[in-house]
């Protein structure tokens, strides 16, 4: 019969070590291991051994539909989804303090229920009464969705297990404490186990989980990263504190496409869908200033146009500041880096500053040309053209590399007011009548074009 060797845990990073000490080698937070009961060990070897059950094997083809889906009726919420939600999945939803996540959350559950779904909120960080208050802020008082308050697993399983709900949101996964492990709330092994209970029961019973998670100042979800890996879909909710805009993204999705968003306005009614973000976030746009650039974006399926400002002042530091709010700043430094070296356009001893307008955060590739145009735009203090987008992907050697999608960037352009387009020479773009499309072959050659020096 095979030894039980118990094991030594951190609470604080989840590493496992062989015995017990004051001192996490790895994360280096002291009285953080405790010991955790050892797992079966399976059956023992030799002539009597236990055999296990076969696995039933299928192929790859099937005649089965595919799982329906319950929609919300919140059209933003479930593009994000993939198309609503399905029985028996597990979804994690992050985002900062305040950010809006019991909100929306709530306001999803309530239409979930008002469209026949047997819907159940379970709250761990507020008291029953705190989110009646809510519901009659937001104006969901007559939802039909039952409310609880509670943060011990055990008598949340058992409550799922009684009234066999449709779908049930647990707000938050890091207040749940589990009796069988001997930690904290909020701390690994708590947040483990919790999670793979409820994903468990999910994937049993047919109800889908939606889980809410604390995230880290570095803005990733608190707990072990296996949590991500155990449920089927994680979005993550965004924005700044000074916008009212709110960003929905999808980051793994196994039922629907990953990077996909939903776009709402925090209102003082609650969160409204934007059904049209483009036009949003350039509705403030005025007279064309220099250090603007439009870029034409896309987020999952959707197309998105956005603003990219810049700004260059004369620096009075000895290493000028680059401050950069909605982008990438490593790709930012490239960027600059390469108008340096490549196109002899100097940055050193200035500031410069990028924002994305609107509390919109821009990751892909195609708007390295946007991004450059805002800075030399800002530099040279010369507008570029109003009716113009521009995007491309700029390689290290200066040359402009084409992008996926280009069709629907333009036509998204086109049906904003957009008539001039600015893209890589090698982009293929076919059937866009009424668009001029001016096409340059590398970096040189747009800062020659565009702004009459080589």
């Amino acid at each position: 019969m095979a030894k039980s060797v118990t094991a030594f845990t951190c609470t604080a990073c989840g590493a496992t070590h062989r015995k017990w000490s004051g001192r996490c080698e790895a994360c280096g937070e002291w009285n953080t291991i405790i010991e955790e009961a050892p797992l079966s060990q399976g059956p023992g070897r030799g002539l009597g051994a236990v055999r296990g059950k076969p696995v039933p094997l299928s192929g790859l083809s099937t005649l089965e539909a595919p799982p329906p889906r319950a929609c919300s009726g919140m059209t933003e919420f479930d593009r994000v989804l993939g198309g609503g939600v399905v029985p028996g999945s597990a979804i994690l939803v992050g985002g900062d303090p305040g950010i809006g996540k019991s909100t929306l959350l709530l306001q999803a559950t309530a239409a979930l229920a008002r469209n026949g779904q047997n819907a159940i909120y379970l709250s761990g960080e507020e008291a029953s009464a705190q989110v009646r208050l809510r519901a009659q802020r937001l104006g969901l008082s007559d939802a039909p969705v039952r409310l609880g308050a509670e943060t011990a697993l055990r008598n949340i399983l058992t409550t799922l297990d009684a009234e066999k709900p449709d779908v049930a949101v647990i707000d938050s996964i890091q207040t749940l404490w589990s009796d069988t492990v001997e930690a904290a709330p909020g701390s690994v092994s708590q947040v483990r186990s919790a999670a793979h209970e409820l994903v468990t029961f999910a994937k049993r019973s047919g109800t889908a989980i939606i889980l809410v998670g604390h995230v880290t100042k570095e803005g990733q979800i608190a707990g072990p990263r296996v949590v991500e890996h155990m449920v089927d879909t994680v979005i993550y909710f965004e924005g700044e504190r000074g916008h009212q805009f709110r960003i929905l993204r999808a980051v793994k999705n196994r039922f629907g496409p990953a990077d996909e968003i939903g776009v709402f306005e925090m209102t003082g009614g609650g969160l409204a869908e934007v059904t049209n973000p483009s036009a949003l976030f350039l509705s403030e746009r005025g007279q064309p200033v220099p250090g603007s650039a439009v870029f034409a974006g896309i987020e999952g399926t959707r197309p998105v146009l956005t603003e990219i400002q810049a700004l260059v002042a004369p620096s009075t530091l000895a290493s000028p500041r680059r401050t950069v709010v909605g982008l990438d700043s490593g790709r930012v430094s490239t960027i600059l880096a390469v108008l340096e070296a490549r196109c002899a356009i100097p940055f050193a001893g200035l500031d410069v500053f990028l924002n994305v307008a609107g509390g919109m955060r821009v990751n892909e590739p195609a708007a390295d040309l946007a991004i450059a145009a805002a800075l030399l735009s800002a530099r040279e203090d010369i507008a570029l053209p109003p009716e113009a987008v521009i995007f491309g992907e700029i390689s290290l050697s200066g040359a402009l590399r084409p992008v996926a999608q280009a069709e629907n960037r333009l036509k998204e352009a086109q049906k904003l007011g957009f008539s001039r387009a600015i893209l890589p020479e090698a982009q293929k773009v076919e059937g866009m009548a009424g668009m001029r499309i001016d096409r340059i072959s590398d970096l040189t050659g747009f800062v020659g074009e565009t702004f009459g020096a080589g």
